[in-house]
This record gives structure tokens, C-alpha cells and sequence, in this order.
């Protein structure tokens, strides 16, 4: 079951403490990371409640990261329109720590090696706490949607294959 631990802080923990952001870190083990569906399971939260970040590159060959419920689906042309170009697509999982300095399960929105537009999915704003990783596997963070938009300096789009209307399980 998860636990609150005082352990190695990450990146994005130790930028929550200087924004003064509250937050509750929870570790789960994993010794070899699936997907969010896994993590959420490993912790017993609900998976509405559970995010995972993405990161894509445009058409302009800028990179934007988006936030959404670990079951849903991007919606590629919906994530375009909400950050203003043409199209965009996901990058290579096998660029994406040189990019954010992030791994595959340990990707989050905050604190990444450059800052980019970010954009979370509108179903985070009607829950009071969300979960995202906290920048490495094996750790989660719980938040309020509005403080990791502050964090990651984000805005709310519908993002998902879905109609945006994902709810708590």
C-alpha cells in the first residue's frame, strides 16, 4: 500500500516545496514499469483520479506536453488546436529523458529540463485532488489540479479521444 516516505526528493518535489505548493508523496515498487493503469492498481487509487504526461512535438517542431487520465486516449487534433498548430504527434520514447529528463513512468510536467507549453485535460478541473508522477518511477504525487497547472504553468484544454468528460471512479 502506498506510504508517505521521506525519501530522495525529486526535481519536481523539491520546485513544489519553493512555490510552496502542498502536496502528498506516495511510493509504490516497481521493477518494471507498464503503464499508469499498473501504478494507480499498485497504489489503489482510482484511475480517474490518476494522470499521466505526455509529450509531443508539432508541426512547428516545438514540444508540448499534455496531462491526462491514465485510461484515456490523446486526441491528437484536439491537442494541436489547444496549443495552435497544425498537428502534432508523440515523440519517441526513446528521446525522452535527453528532451525532459524524464524516463517512461517517471515523465511529470514539472521541472523539466526546458519549459513547455503544457496543456491538462479539462476532466482534472472537476476533481479536487489529482495524482501525477512525481518525476521517477515508483513515486506519485497527490495534488490539486490548479496548483499543478501553477507548477507546471499549464492551462486546461480538452485533450482526450473522449469528450473531455472523464470522471472519478
Amino acid at each position: 500500500m502506498a506510504k508517505k516516505e521521506k525519501e530522495q526528493k525529486t526535481n519536481a518535489m523539491r520546485i513544489l516545496e519553493k512555490e510552496q505548493i502542498p502536496f502528498t508523496h506516495l511510493s509504490y515498487t516497481c521493477t518494471d514499469f507498464v503503464d499508469g493503469v499498473q501504478t494507480a492498481d499498485a497504489l489503489g487509487l482510482p484511475h480517474g483520479q490518476v494522470y499521466k504526461t505526455l509529450v509531443a512535438v508539432g508541426s512547428d517542431r516545438e514540444h508540448y506536453v499534455f496531462v491526462i487520465p491514465i485510461a484515456e486516449e490523446l486526441d491528437l487534433k484536439k491537442c494541436a488546436v489547444s496549443v495552435g498548430v497544425k498537428s502534432v504527434e508523440l515523440i519517441h520514447v526513446k528521446d525522452l529523458f535527453a528532451l525532459t529528463g524524464y524516463v517512461r513512468g517517471g515523465c511529470t510536467a514539472i521541472g523539466m529540463k526546458k519549459a513547455f507549453v503544457t496543456r491538462i485535460d479539462v476532466s482534472a478541473e472537476k476533481q479536487a485532488e489529482i495524482y501525477v508522477s512525481a518525476g521517477k518511477v515508483g513515486a506519485q504525487i497527490r495534488l490539486s489540479p490548479r496548483d499543478l497547472a501553477r507548477a507546471a504553468k499549464a492551462e486546461f484544454a480538452d485533450l482526450t479521444a473522449g469528450s473531455g468528460a472523464s470522471s472519478p471512479e
